[in-house]
């Protein structure tokens, strides 16, 4: 069985397909990655991180609305995946503060710019909501 794919750049093995990804692809492993990266909570965390290193509960208290569970689930996922380092102090009560890693800090650069476009664009994102404005 050959596990080699033709390109106009020659061939690629499957090992190499996966390490690089391919996100529309079913199974792709980075379809999970995204989905930790972009959801909500994923791109706020990141986005607040930015700014350096906080504690569980200053991330909660600048995230409106984010329950302990899902930040928790949050910062769990994306610390998985490399891009969030968090770090445990030996103290009472427990203090545990996270901070962006070297990826972190670029991926959650391209999520603060998604987030800053969204911001910038809000009237007329609203506006075509209303249907007061022609898309395209």
């Amino acid at each position: 069985m050959n596990d080699s794919v033709s390109t106009s750049a020659g061939s690629v093995s499957l090992l190499e397909r996966i390490r690089t990804g391919e996100v529309l692809a079913r199974d792709c492993p980075s379809r999970e990655i995204l989905n930790h990266v972009c959801s909500r909570w994923g791109v706020l965390v990141l986005v607040v991180l930015l700014d350096g290193m906080h504690r569980f509960s200053e991330l909660r208290r600048k995230i409106g609305g984010v329950s302990e569970k899902m930040l928790s689930q949050a910062l769990q996922s994306l610390e998985q995946d490399g891009f969030v380092e968090r770090k445990a102090l030996p103290v009472v009560p427990p203090h545990v503060e996270y901070r962006l890693t070297a990826m972190g800090e670029e991926v959650a650069l391209q999520m603060d710019g998604l987030t800053s476009w969204i911001e910038d664009n809000l009237p007329r994102i609203l506006a075509a909501r209303e249907g007061k404005v022609a898309v395209g």
